[in-house]
């Protein structure tokens, strides 16, 4: 079997995290309890390594805004081989930004950093206060700083959305964005696939953008091919393989699969793709994007 990357995965330690606090705050995946508690590399080791899984990407988790680099620097040290590249929580709009920036930098896994800018007019959905904080004036003065570290940026919005994205994505056409699961497509409706299916073309347009197929279960809760498989299918039509690569988004995925179902489903939504497109999906796109 040719080695797999995981292109978005989260170990935590439940004292680190802001969301497990409170048990009763409602969540985008859902009642929470049966991951309220330590998730560590060695069991997303056993979940995952048994698929083919040799390297992963890890993806900021929430611990408190202002222990950004306890938690990028816990993971560095916990990397053990398998954490290739890390993705950093970085506030675009905090005045000591780069030295922030400069501290994470020091982190040999570093390669990007992300900032949830997803808002949804439906509170459970809603994570950034606007749908349009990236249009800011501060927020995009301190977005030109990751432009000189040669970092990626985890773009996750919704199809609402679009225009934001959009203009951010065209206004900073030197910096790489990967657009995280597939778009967040949450409303299942003629006309939410019709918004989701022209945000995603809109973003396709510009090749500073590649994405996930990530997440695909947040919304349903539940892994079901015939489900996922469209999502994927015009995912990987509008954007192709080579910019389109496999995350698992674990443990989050757990609350409702085990790794190993969640990876039989994946496959056989790219089933239809040839040897090499599957390995770019697989493996090759995080690679270069992640430089790993």
């Amino acid at each position: 079997m040719k080695p797999i990357i995981d292109a978005h995965h989260h170990i935590w330690r439940q004292a680190d995290l802001d969301w497990l606090r409170g048990e009763e705050q409602p969540r985008i995946f859902g009642p929470y309890r049966p991951i309220m508690r330590d998730y560590p590399l060695a069991e997303f080791i056993d979940d995952a390594a048994p698929l083919g899984i040799t390297q992963s990407v890890y993806v900021q988790a929430n611990w408190p805004n202002d222990r950004a680099f306890d938690e990028a620097s816990w993971v560095q040290e916990e990397a053990l081989g398998m954490i290739g590249g890390i993705v950093a929580f970085a506030d675009f709009a905090d005045p000591a930004l780069a030295a922030r920036l400069a501290r994470l930098r020091g982190l040999p896994a570093l390669r990007g950093i992300r900032q949830q800018l997803h808002w949804h007019a439906t509170p459970l959905y809603r994570f950034a206060p606007r749908p349009d904080v990236s249009d800011d004036a501060d927020w995009r003065r301190g977005f030109r700083l990751l432009g000189e570290t040669g970092l990626i940026f985890e773009l996750q919005v919704f199809a609402d959305q679009a225009d934001p994205a959009e203009r951010l994505v065209q206004d900073f056409p030197d910096q790489p964005f990967v657009l995280e699961h597939a778009g967040m497509l949450q409303d299942r409706s003629a006309s939410g696939w019709a918004a989701w299916r022209a945000f995603m073309r809109r973003l396709a347009r510009h090749p500073n953008v590649t994405t996930k197929l990530s997440g695909l279960g947040t919304f349903l809760r539940a892994v079901h091919v015939e489900d996922w498989a469209p999502v994927v299918r015009e995912t990987l039509d509008i954007f192709g393989p080579d910019r389109c690569m496999f995350g698992s988004n674990f443990p989050i995925e757990k609350l409702w699969t085990s790794y190993a179902d969640l990876f039989a489903a994946f496959s056989a939504c790219i089933a239809h793709l040839d040897e090499a497109e599957r390995h770019a999906v697989l493996h090759n796109t995080a690679a270069r994007v992640y430089r790993l």
